[in-house]
């Protein structure tokens, strides 16, 4: 039995954020019912890579859920999603502000129909909150939350991380609420909302900034300080002989890495004998180390160097180097799969690893409204005629990808 089998979910995601959350449920065997707007249901499958009308991007994070597709601007379809809401254990949404509300699909209207009702919604700057009328995507969530600030070279403009982490992160942190929220109820009966913020989730992100700024009465300000760790060194990303590597040695590592260079005079050096004063002194120390750097033929050799003496460092790989490493094959955090329309491709695996659920399920993603008739059929009862008569008014649609 995988853990969550049986657990039924109602979900309004679109683009990435909530589509993150359901992805990661029905890999551990929850039933998701996508609930797409008519006419063009999620917007994100028309985002690229698009082939043959088919969305890459919408098939890797929508895989083994069952599309239902419903015009939400009629009474019918509206009619169709409350009575879905008595029948399932979860709801997800992470719509725009006030469209929910406008709907009547709001949590004050969903307790009313499921009060065991789990609902969970995702937005930029939170639901009860100051910002809450405010729009946002990823970039918009990176910057208010002070991501953008501390990325980039110190003299340079802020920067965005390469990937979309606001979203992701705020997914994840839906995903494990829900989980606490589903054992909450298990002891109590109560179901609940779960008002997730994309800023607060990177804000979270925080281990020093927020603390170091306070603890020293605003003597530490913190500011992007480009490849290298302002606070600790060596930290930091240095050009090798054939590539970019990591090389990173706290305290406990420290005599380690003057072993791998052969320069155990360094480690009681007072210019670099401790953690803090390596930093200050950083202008010192980075060069001692790329010239240690040039003595090898290949970055490979220098991170088997460094292994020798377990000072923590990595070669700095980029998504294409990652495809075919390995490590990434061996914990399943690059897979393959086989979608009917795109054929078969390369996704990130799923990243949780359960003793107790060892093999993932073997998933499709859902052409548009592909399971109008499934999903209302056995949960609701309606029989073909009536799917028919709704597809016939409008109120149902079907698409071929």
């Amino acid at each position: 039995m995988k853990m969550l089998e049986g657990i039924k979910v109602l979900d309004f995601t679109q683009y990435l954020s909530g589509p993150t959350v359901t992805r990661l449920m029905v890999e551990m065997g929850a039933e998701i019912i996508k609930v797409e707007a008519a006419p063009g249901g999620d917007p994100s499958r028309l985002l690229p890579l698009v082939v043959d009308g088919r969305s890459g991007y919408f098939v890797q994070q929508n895989r083994g859920k069952q599309s239902l597709c419903v015009d939400l601007r009629t009474h019918e379809g509206i009619a169709i999603v409350k009575e879905l809401v008595a029948k399932v254990d979860v709801v997800v949404e992470n719509f725009g502000p006030g469209v929910m509300e406008k709907r009547g699909l709001a949590w004050t209207d969903l307790k009313e129909i499921n009060p065991a009702l789990i609902m969970a919604s995702i937005s930029a700057y939170g639901r009860e909150s100051p910002l809450s009328h405010k729009t946002g995507y990823d970039w918009v969530a990176q910057a208010f939350a002070g991501i953008m600030h501390m990325t980039g070279y110190a003299d340079g403009p802020p920067l965005p991380a390469g990937l979309s982490m606001a979203d992701v992160s705020s997914g994840v942190h839906a995903f494990s609420a829900i989980g606490y929220a589903l054992f909450h109820r298990l002891r109590t009966g109560i179901g609940q909302w779960i008002d997730i913020a994309m800023v607060d989730s990177l804000f979270h992100m925080f281990e020093i900034p927020v603390q170091a700024h306070t603890l020293s009465k605003g003597a530490y300000v913190p500011h992007r300080a480009g490849s290298s760790h302002p606070l600790v060194a060596p930290f930091a990303v240095f050009k090798g002989p054939t590539g970019y590597l990591v090389i990173l040695a706290l305290q406990l590592q420290w005599r380690g890495l003057c072993e791998a260079m052969g320069r155990l005079d360094l480690e009681h050096d007072p210019r670099f004998a401790t953690s803090n004063v390596r930093a200050a002194n950083q202008q010192e120390l980075t060069p001692i180390i790329e010239e240690w750097l040039t003595h090898f033929a290949s970055t490979d050799e220098v991170l088997e160097r460094l292994e020798q003496f377990r000072v923590p460092s990595a070669p700095v790989l980029s998504p294409v180097d990652a495809i075919h490493h390995p490590y990434f094959r061996a914990r399943g955090t690059v897979r393959d799969i086989v979608d009917p329309v795109l054929g078969q491709f390369s996704i990130p695996g799923f990243p949780l690893h359960f003793s107790a659920q060892p093999d993932l399920p073997d998933l499709v993603a859902p052409l548009l409204g592909e399971h109008n008739q499934q999903v209302l059929g056995e949960m609701l009862g309606y029989d073909a005629s009536q799917v028919a008569a709704l597809t016939a008014k409008g109120v149902l649609l079907q698409g071929d990808r």
